[in-house]
């Protein structure tokens, strides 16, 4: 709903309570959920209405929705207990603990028995922790102070407990203002009108139904009086005058994207299209916009809400004028601007690779010095910053993420820091002349740093600038004074002085996270482009007047918007919640699409990152490539793929000049490009070592001080571009520093030639680390880290978990898992251990599984018996359910819901479980063995399940009915076991599947379940035992029954690393000691962790130095992964 509609609800709310009808007042309040009216609630509550409680708070939130509201309505319901056992009326007290707090007992069932015991006391004040309840008015007032409490604290809640600060009558007096406006634009006003309907507009002419006759000014009893000052005063030469004066236009301001500001004190709304070029025609500019006119002229007007019904009728921002001109004319105004085109071409791109720099994490934003132009600031996952000088390959300057003065920071954002120290960046940003940068962090917080030349950075500023991530910032200029704009999660833009911290503005008015921000000028009109998640599109004036824009992206996408160099031409690029991507150009003096480049992939594994160059030329990072379009053309110029190793989407972005170009890769590291310009400026300073003096004019172009700055000669906000958002990690494959050697584009090197795998064969070659424990285990049958990284889970044949936990300390700030540090084999004080039901079983023919919830705070396992849900802080077991036979041996929980859970059976059946209900929802059929593997895909709605009968099949999510199914083909000469395990794994596209068995590795592609890759290892290996995607999906970790791991390119399905066995076990000839399950760290794509047979957890890194698993193998004659090839050549096969 727009933010117009939604003030109109409350205008409303205040009517209908002025007007005494307190039924629909609070029924509107429920139905809209704009506000919670705490006054309403406190009487329900003290009247013990409990279903109106409970019907009221359905409008603002439900049960499950988040810790708070489960909270909420388990006091509601504890309290409607215990008065009807207080009333002795036993039946009720029944009903209300199976039909409502039953459902709690999902989540704690020792607390559900322990109110169920309740029933048995004659006085439930015998129990202990209820003697104090007193009587039931006392009883529910203390509860109400609680709810409160919870209610304030819940984010659903957030801006929904004030009610805006409305004038009395406020709806009257708008409707007063519409009358005047009607009357005075009658061609022959009567000076005493009467108003007898609402429901057609106002008219004097003689034969209207709502006509001037009678002697009093609008005397309709809905509006009420009037004040005669501000009513049909014989002013004028129509003997009327507006109720309010027009503005003065804004001179080549944003006449097209918005109204005139607004003299009211209300925010304005959205009443136009977007564009900025004032119209030439004043009277096409008012039938553009509704404006009071200036004299009695007939004029077309339009409200608010028939254009906003005129927006929404017509497909987004492709105006008629565009669709029905031939291809080859520029609409909008663009045809006299050549931008010196003919004095460019393609080759004047960087697409040539020159070398790869090593972050040692993933990138997540970067950003050109705007004078030095071989000076790259970059940003990354860990919440490092780091300075580049590509002239030397050096990196002359670092900070890692810290908190400059943590007793100044907030109270929620010290309990964030207690219980995991660590931030990403989201954004890094120069201002225009290169004296300070800002820096994004996903916690709260800015900081900004000044720059003095060379390798000297000084901390300037520290802000909490937003409640969560801040997504984004940019330099801006209001009144000639230099600000940073901010945005963030908590749904609002905040304007801040660059010198001294100072907040200056905050807009308000998204309904969801903020995801972008682009200030811009156009002459001496200062404003600020927003973008939020939701695909929503506003403008704002540096003043306190609201959105001037409210409209949609291109496909509801998360979007950045960008200007070209010279400021005159305005793109954006985004990506849905689909994967499908847009990148346009707009036509401002229209407000719509001007045209919409082609080219961009259908299925994005992230946001789509884009930036500018030479008024000319757009890039892109997609689908693995970097994609070139020049301006004026819609069809996609020409790619790079930067000699392989990008991510899915990688994040990009051009020096000021245009002749480098910065691009992430997908092994924490990045690439430059360059053209023949850029080649030459880098070998120029080739070999040399870094030199302080080569950057330290930066500070020289401006005074030090800081705050002493101008207007920028160019556009403040060239792009926001180079950012990764959650949907996509960047981190993955690519070169490290020992690759960084420049070399001209047509260098003929016939890498297929020259390219090996990498074996590592000493313990020397790379980091291992077993893990502490002080018992011998038997064989760990299940592996997996916490989705937080903190630490690692095992399952053992004896049905026993173990947790490993890393320290969090000052030698190891960020608590992650790794190979360097020992953890600690992590038990709670009182001993307990989490150890499954069996059921007498043999251990040898249990098949073990388990499934760790999404924030770490449950595990639901099986060793042969009952399932049993495990609190990992506690190790308590919390419920148990499903006895065998038959035996649960896959476990997956519902990517949108975590009460349901997918459960395999060792019967061949699945079945969908509801934990909440305690109830089986469906069971399906389809497999003739026990189920192996299952994987859930967000974004295709479906189940994969694999069996011990080496089928797949697909099921619909949302019906639960089988799609399709499709068996594996076990290579020639290979003879699988009888019961071989069967595992599916989703690619972080959510599409394509990784299906694992002791003969082969496979990629399929969902829901058709089409193979487009396969994989054979060499019989000497013997069989796999276990394979994984690393988190980023660009490698897959493979272990083999002769205990040796690889590493492939899940792109190619082939070698790039062999880690032989004397790497990391002991030599001991007589053990045969192997990996049985292999565990991918949730956030390292490097990182990795052995379950063994002998019941030790290793885990594996590359050396620091490298970075990396070895190096990527080249595309096969430029054409991608093999075909074909012998089934034990350990190549690709199809």
């Amino acid at each position: 709903m727009s933010s117009l509609s939604r003030e109109l609800v409350f205008l409303i709310l205040q009517f209908l309570d002025e007007e005494k009808f307190k039924d629909a007042v609070h029924k509107l309040e429920q139905e809209s959920g704009f506000y919670f009216n705490m006054r309403h609630f406190d009487e329900m509550v003290g009247n013990g209405e409990w279903d109106e409680v409970e019907k009221y708070l359905s409008g603002f939130t439900k049960v499950d929705d988040n810790r708070y509201s489960m909270k909420i309505f388990f006091e509601i319901r504890k309290q409607k207990y215990l008065e009807a056992l207080d009333r002795n009326d036993r039946s009720k007290a029944v009903e209300i603990l199976v039909k409502d707090l039953k459902v709690f007992s999902a989540f704690n069932e020792e607390l559900f028995k322990e109110i169920t015991q309740l029933l048995t006391l004659d006085n439930f004040r015998d129990n202990e922790q209820l003697s104090k309840y007193g009587d039931t008015k006392s009883a529910r007032g203390i509860m109400l102070l609680e709810l409160k409490k919870l209610i304030e604290a819940n984010p659903l809640f957030r801006d929904k407990l004030t009610f805006p600060s409305l004038k009395n009558a406020r709806l009257r007096t708008l409707i007063n203002q519409s009358l005047n406006w009607q009357h005075q634009l009658c061609k022959s006003p009567k000076p005493n009108p009467d108003i007898k309907t609402l429901f057609v507009d106002h008219s004097c002419g003689p034969s209207q139904p709502n006509g001037a006759r009678a002697p009093s000014p609008v005397t309709h009893p809905l509006m009420g009086a009037v004040p005669k000052s501000g009513v049909f005063q014989a002013l004028g030469p129509h003997g009327v005058t507006p109720f309010q004066q027009a503005p003065a236009p804004l001179q080549n301001a944003l006449a097209g994207w918005m109204t005139n500001p607004s003299q009211v004190s209300h925010p304005s709304a959205s009443a136009g299209p977007i564009g900025f070029t004032t119209p030439n025609n004043a009277a096409a500019a008012m039938l553009k916009r509704p404006r009071t006119p200036t004299n009695n002229s007939t004029v077309d007007y339009q409200t608010a809400d028939s254009e906003h019904m005129l927006k929404r009728s017509r497909p987004f921002g492709v105006s008629d004028e565009v669709n029905n001109m031939p291809i080859n004319i520029l609409p909008g105004g663009y045809s006299g601007q050549s931008h010196a085109q003919s004095s460019y071409s393609s080759d004047d791109l960087p697409k040539a690779f020159v070398m790869t720099l090593n972050q040692g994490s993933a990138v997540k934003s970067m950003d050109f010095h705007p004078v030095q132009q071989i000076l790259l600031l970059v940003g990354t996952g860990t919440g490092e910053i780091m300075l580049w000088e590509l002239g030397s390959r050096e990196r002359i300057a670092n900070r890692n993420f810290k908190i400059w003065d943590l007793s100044q920071c907030s109270v929620a954002l010290q309990a964030s820091m207690a219980s995991e120290y660590s931030a990403s960046v989201n954004r890094v940003m120069w201002s225009p002349d290169g004296t300070l940068f800002g820096v994004a962090f996903s916690k709260h917080l800015v900081h900004v740093y000044s720059y003095h030349g060379g390798d000297d950075l000084r901390n300037h500023l520290e802000i909490e600038a937003h409640s969560g991530s801040v997504n984004d910032l940019a330099f801006s200029f209001p009144n000639k004074q230099i600000c940073i704009v901010t945005c963030g999660d908590d749904r609002l833009i905040k304007v801040w002085d660059a010198v001294s911290g100072a907040k200056q503005y905050t807009f308000e008015g998204h309904e969801a996270p903020v995801y972008s921000v682009c200030p811009h000028h156009k002459e001496s009109i200062q404003f600020i482009f927003s973008t939020a998640i939701d695909g929503k599109i506003k403008a704002w004036l540096y003043d306190n007047m609201g959105s001037r824009v409210d409209y949609d992206a291109p496909g509801h996408s998360s979007t950045t918007m960008a200007y070209s160099a010279d400021g005159t031409r305005l793109f954006s690029c985004g990506t849905n919640k689909e994967g499908e991507s847009y990148l346009v150009e707009w036509n401002e003096s229209e407000g719509a699409v001007k045209r919409t480049f082609s080219g961009l992939g259908k299925r994005a594994g992230g946001v789509v990152q884009f930036d500018t160059t030479k008024n000319r030329f757009l890039a892109a990072g997609d689908e693995f490539t970097i994609k070139f379009w020049e301006m004026d053309s819609v069809n996609l110029l020409t790619t790079t793929d930067a000699d392989g190793g990008l991510p899915a989407s990688p994040c990009l972005r051009f020096n000021k000049e245009g002749m480098l170009l910065a691009v992430s890769t997908s092994d924490n590291g990045l690439k430059i490009l360059a053209n023949a310009d850029g080649v030459r400026l880098l070998r120029s300073m080739e070999n040399r070592p870094f030199d302080p003096s080569r950057v330290s004019s930066a500070s020289a172009v401006k005074p030090s001080t800081v705050g002493s700055f101008g207007p920028p000669s160019t556009s403040v906000a060239a792009s926001f571009v180079d950012r990764a958002v959650p949907m996509a990690s960047m981190n993955g494959e690519s070169r490290n520093l020992g690759d960084a050697r420049p070399r001209a584009a047509e260098e003929p090197v016939d890498k297929s030639k020259i390219w090996k795998p990498t074996e590592i064969n000493d313990p020397s070659q790379c980091r291992s680390l077993k893990l502490p424990d002080s018992a011998t285990a038997p064989k760990v049958t299940r592996l997996i880290y916490t989705n937080s990284g903190y630490a690692i889970l095992a399952l053992a044949a004896n049905a026993v978990h173990k947790l490993w936990k890393w320290p969090r300390n000052d030698r190891h700030p960020t608590g992650k898992a790794n190979a360097s540090i020992v953890p600690q084999l992590w038990q709670p004080a009182s001993g307990t251990l989490m150890t499954n039901d069996t059921n007498d079983t043999n251990p040898e023919e249990v098949v073990p599984c388990f499934a760790l919830s999404k924030n770490d705070s449950y595990v639901m396992s099986a060793s042969g018996g009952k399932i049993s849900l495990f609190n990992m802080m506690t190790f308590k077991t919390m419920t148990t359910f499903m006895p065998a036979p038959p035996a649960a041996t896959f476990l997956a929980f519902h990517p949108q819901d975590n009460n349901v859970i997918a459960i395999g059976m060792d019967d061949s059946s699945i079945q969908i479980y509801n934990v909440r209900v305690d109830e089986v929802k469906t069971k399906l059929k389809g497999h003739q063995k026990r189920i192996t593997g299952l994987a859930f895909s967000n974004s295709l709605n479906v189940l994969i399940s694999a069996g011990a009968d080496s089928q797949l099949c697909v099921w619909s999510s949302d019906s639960w009915e089988k799609q399709t199914s499709k068996y594996l083909q076990i290579p020639a000469g290979r003879a699988a076991a009888p019961q071989a395990d069967t595992r599916v794994q989703f690619h972080q596209d959510q599409t394509q599947l990784l299906v694992v068995h002791e003969t082969q590795i496979a990629i399929f592609e969902a829901p058709k379940l089409e193979c487009l890759k396969q994989w054979v290892p060499r019989e000497v290996t013997g069989p796999i035992t276990h394979a994984t995607y690393s988190c980023d999906s660009q490698s897959i970790f493979v272990s083999f029954e002769d205990a040796s791991v690889g590493v492939l390119s899940a792109y190619t399905l082939r070698w790039r690393c062999r880690i032989n066995p004397t790497s990391y076990l002991p030599a001991n000839p007589s053990a045969r000691v192997h990996p049985l399950v292999i565990a991918a760290h949730p956030s390292d794509p490097n990182q990795f962790a052995l379950g063994l047979n002998d019941g030790a957890v290793v885990v594996l890194e590359p050396l620091e130095a490298e970075g990396k698993w070895g190096m990527l193998p080249p595309a096969e004659n430029g054409t991608g992964p093999s075909t074909s090839g012998a089934a034990n050549s350990d190549q690709p096969q199809r």
